[in-house]
């Protein structure tokens, strides 16, 4: 045999005990490599996210649903595509809640002395008000809800205060939030089942600062309403140490919120149409909307103005995906989740089927790789493609949530996937006043809209 034949033997050998898997990956490697370099050149030669996410959030900055400024960003974003020159660029009509903080948020811990302390603290979102003159009550310290059920009547007319911290252990910041968000979210219930007249709630940080963190709490309708408020780190620490001593502390709370009726809005949409298969989508995106504390620079407009970057990118380069790749900016994420529950129902959805939805919504730091909600056999597929990521430092390619506003599209078995940033930070910002843009990074944020856009493609053109 010569040598021409052994080699080609020796190829033919290679390719029947590979596994066939591994010789597809092998050739979508080599395939989408010069892409992956060129989608990272040009985004980090001309980046457009920072300059986007800075109209963003000046223009806008206070985007709760309802609100002038969320529907200043509604008209934005649609005049971005536009300028972009998108396909199909496109409002869709929603209903959104209405909840206004209103002027007045003043809390103040009394001590039997007469002494008194200021706190620091926000309503909640959803909080009804307290009486005319605030509410004041004498405070009870709680670690978790059965440790305010053995209260028993210890604490009926008590301000029950939350006060479980993040597990600072946890590596995944977005664990320890999961394993402390309840008390924001339910606390006002459990307070009032026990016959406590309001909650405050440890701000859902890791940070030790006085800058409360808001967000969504609830209500249900078999269980008085009290209202609830979130303390800064600092404050609770002081509260706490107050109650250690012995002392019988009371606390003044008075906010001014209110739910006034619900309010037209829209779901933002504009899109690269496909070339071959124009009525499959995969859908990339983030929440318009933004608690009203700070601008929402990296909840999330960081992950609005991504989906729109990794767009511009795809067609920067020329490329003609063979599916259509679509950015939503999905509206009332943050209270009430309608945006994202109206567009896999929308009217503008007849005909279509979707192949993947991907959002961004950990905020604007540097993309580590993609979390995939989806069976395994997507799983290894995706994963097949990590040595394209590696390339962008997003390797990481692993089981995880897609995200919040795509999970009506996921209950309807379609796979789901979040851009996984760099997350130590998030909750330092989340939710509050210090969220703005000089927190963000523009060289990260735009490498997360090259992540975001190489993955759209290859799915585009390779299905799943």
């Amino acid at each position: 045999m010569d040598s021409r034949s052994i080699v080609v033997s020796f190829v033919v050998l290679v390719f029947t005990i590979l596994p066939a898997g591994a010789q597809v990956s092998d050739v979508v490697v080599s395939r989408y490599e010069p892409i992956a370099r060129r989608l990272m050149e040009t985004g980090l030669r001309n980046p457009q996210a920072y300059e986007m996410l800075e109209r963003l959030t000046s223009e806008a900055p206070r985007r709760l649903s309802g609100s002038s400024d969320a529907a200043k960003a509604v008209e934005l974003t649609k005049r971005m595509m536009h300028d972009l020159k998108f396909d199909n660029v496109h409002l869709e009509l929603i209903k959104v809640p209405h909840w206004v903080r209103g002027p007045v948020e003043r809390g103040t811990a009394i001590v039997p002395n007469g002494k008194k302390s200021p706190l620091t603290i926000c309503a909640l979102g959803g909080s009804i008000a307290t009486p005319k003159g605030g509410i004041t009550a004498e405070v009870v310290e709680v670690k978790s809800f059965e440790e305010l059920q053995a209260l028993g009547p210890k604490a009926k007319g008590k301000i029950i205060f939350y006060n479980r911290p993040f597990d600072a252990s946890e590596f995944n910041t977005f664990e320890a939030y999961g394993g402390a968000v309840d008390q924001r979210s339910k606390g006002a219930v459990e307070a009032a089942r026990v016959g406590g007249v309001a909650a405050l709630v440890r701000s859902m940080t890791l940070a030790l600062d006085d800058v409360p963190h808001t967000g969504m709490m609830g209500y249900v309708d078999s269980v008085a309403k009290v209202p609830a408020a979130a303390v800064s780190t600092m404050d609770a620490n002081m509260l706490s140490e107050m109650l250690k001593k012995g002392q019988k502390v009371r606390v003044k709370l008075e906010l001014s919120c209110e739910t006034l009726p619900d309010v037209e809005s829209a779901n933002v949409v504009g899109e690269i149409t496909g070339s071959e298969f124009p009525n499959e989508v995969i859908v990339v995106g983030g929440h318009l909307d933004c608690w009203d504390k700070g601008s929402g620079a990296h909840d999330d407009g960081a992950g609005c103005v991504q989906a729109i970057e990794a767009l511009r990118l795809i067609k920067e380069l020329g490329l003609k995906p063979k599916r259509t790749i679509r950015a939503v900016m999905f509206m009332n994420e943050e209270n009430g989740l309608r945006g994202g529950k109206a567009y896999p129902v929308a009217p503008e959805r007849q005909g279509e089927k979707h192949i993947a939805a991907l959002e961004s919504d950990r905020g604007g730091f540097a993309p580590r790789g993609i979390t995939i909600a989806a069976d395994s056999v997507v799983v290894r597929r995706v994963q097949s493609w990590r040595p394209l990521f590696e390339i962008l430092s997003a390797g990481q390619l692993d089981p995880g949530y897609g995200g919040v506003d795509i999970s009506p599209l996921m209950d309807r078995g379609i796979p789901g996937f979040g851009l996984h940033p760099e997350g130590h930070r998030y909750f330092d910002y989340h939710h509050s006043a210090n969220d703005t843009i000089d927190k963000v990074n523009a060289r990260e944020l735009e490498m997360g809209a090259v992540v975001e856009a190489l993955f759209c493609y290859i799915v585009a053109q390779e299905g799943l």
